[in-house]
């Protein structure tokens, strides 16, 4: 027998935060971070109802989305949560602006499974939800474990969420400005402790392998290995080698400040397009 709908009930006195991710409704990690911040306010779900890893920013223009009732366990009893046939900025843009009676206080996005370090950044669908929920006025956060480990425990990622959860709430983000929050994959005694950091230089060096369809017909898989550029000691990649929780402040202006002046400089006189 179907369970029916959880309703959503606020409390004016608590915080309302919603949870997304890229891995899924059904993903361990988001669980895990319902668990850990159940008690912290008013915890609600809209996630995507399939996988949507490495989807970066995308969202659908040209096919409908619908928002599906889903069971949802929290420690403490049931929470309202939607499933979206969409991507993680999809979930945060119709729960923000459709989906919840009011604005969230806190968006958190995750436990993904798997790092979101250095240029991970620009694919995560799981950054991106955050992202998306700092475009729309909304402080939030971004939290990976770093293993890929099918048997992952989130324990300890929860336990971070949840300091992480504390400090925004009290403290709040600047406007435009996220957190991206990356856990070593150690027990929470293990950890060294948090440090803020910066975004390592990396990049990917991909390999597309080509195969063949029962019918012969060629199709490609993508493969390859993560390459880090960047040996400094202050990066998100460093921080998680020592074992530390890496807090990177991220925002979606991509403007190369430094660049103004000297690419001012370049001819762009009216001119110039003639030549």
């Amino acid at each position: 027998m179907a369970r029916s709908p959880t309703p959503l009930r606020l409390d004016p006195d608590r915080p309302l935060i919603l949870l997304s991710n890229d891995d899924g409704i059904d993903a361990n990690g988001l669980a895990a971070l319902a668990a850990a911040l159940d008690d912290l306010g008013t915890v609600v779900v809209v996630a995507p109802a399939t996988e949507q890893s490495a989807v970066g920013h995308a969202i659908t223009v040209r096919d409908p989305m619908r928002a599906h009732p889903w069971p949802f366990d929290g420690p403490t009893g049931p929470l309202w949560a939607r499933a979206v046939t969409g991507t993680p900025a999809d979930c945060v843009k119709l729960a923000v602006q459709k989906l919840l009676p009011r604005r969230p206080d806190l968006v958190v996005s995750g436990i993904n499974h798997g790092p979101n370090t250095a240029v991970s950044v620009l694919y995560s669908g799981t950054v991106s939800a955050a992202t998306e929920a700092s475009i729309l006025g909304v402080p939030s956060f971004a939290v990976s474990h770093c293993s890929w480990d099918p048997d992952a425990d989130f324990e300890t990622s929860g336990r971070v969420a949840r300091t992480v959860a504390e400090r925004v709430l009290s403290e709040g983000l600047p406007p435009g400005v996220l957190l991206n929050v990356n856990v070593p994959d150690r027990s929470f005694d293990q950890l060294t402790g948090f440090e803020v950091t910066r975004q390592a230089r990396a990049r990917w060096e991909e390999e597309f392998e080509e195969r063949r369809d029962p019918f012969d017909r060629p199709y490609y898989w993508l493969g390859g290995q993560f390459i880090n550029l960047d040996d400094g000691l202050d990066t998100d990649l460093h921080a998680i080698k020592q074992g530390a929780v890496s807090v990177t402040p991220i925002h979606y202006d991509l403007t190369a400040y430094d660049e103004l002046r000297r690419i001012a400089t370049w001819n762009w006189s009216a001119d110039a397009l003639s030549n």
